[in-house]
Parts: C-alpha cells; structure tokens; sequence
C-alpha cells in the first residue's frame, strides 16, 4: 500500500511540475498565467524571459521524477533526489515569495518523500 501510496504523490508531484512548466514558459503573460500567479500585465510581460527559464527548470524536475517512476524500485534514489530537490525549491519559494508555495509545492513533496522512505524502512 505504501509503494503505491509512494508512486501515485510522486507522479502527482511530477504532474503538478508540469502544469507549472507550462504556465510559466507558456502562459506566463496570458490570462491564466497572470491570474495564477497574480501579475499585472506589464509585469509578466517583462519578466517573461526569466519565467521561461523557470520553466525549463520545472521540466528538468518533472524529466528526473519520471526517470525515477520509470525506474520502479530501482528509480529509488532517483526519485529521493529529485523529490529532496522540489521539497528545496518549495521551501525557498516559500521564504521568498509566498507561503502559499509550501502547501502547494513542498508539501506534497515531502509526503511522498516520507512515503517513500518508510517503503524502504
């Protein structure tokens, strides 16, 4: 139960990377981009460029989480990784910008992570 406990929170954060590579690299100055993450429009239009590349970053997190998925039990340290990785990123995010990151970002992360080590345990 744990294993598939374990997998399902770590596609679902890796899916959660992908809807946020998308808003950010795609979206970032359109409508939904701005409503998501609260721009004004000439805001999102001149920081279009360094959301992009946040969005790229975004991908390389979601490429290494479906590595490790693809993997199976071998992808274990690649999924701990990566996950320890989002959980970084989650826990800045939300130093930095808004608290609302943790709940959204790092917090599924880190369930997974936990989930993902008690299966090993």
């Amino acid at each position: 139960m744990t294993n598939t406990a374990a997998t399902i929170l770590t596609a679902l954060v890796a899916l959660l990377h992908l809807y946020f590579m998308v808003l950010e690299m795609y979206f970032w100055d359109k409508p939904l981009g701005r409503k998501a993450f609260d721009l004004k429009p000439d805001f999102a239009t001149a920081s279009k460029a360094l959301a992009a590349n946040q969005g790229l970053y975004n991908g390389f997190l979601v490429a290494g989480l479906v590595w490790g998925l693809l993997l199976g039990a071998a992808g274990h340290d690649i999924k701990v990784f990566f996950l320890g990785c989002v959980i970084v990123a989650g826990v800045f995010g939300a130093a930095t910008v808004s608290r609302k990151i943790f709940f959204v970002q790092a917090l599924p992360a880190i369930i997974a992570l936990a989930l993902l080590l008690v299966q090993n345990a």
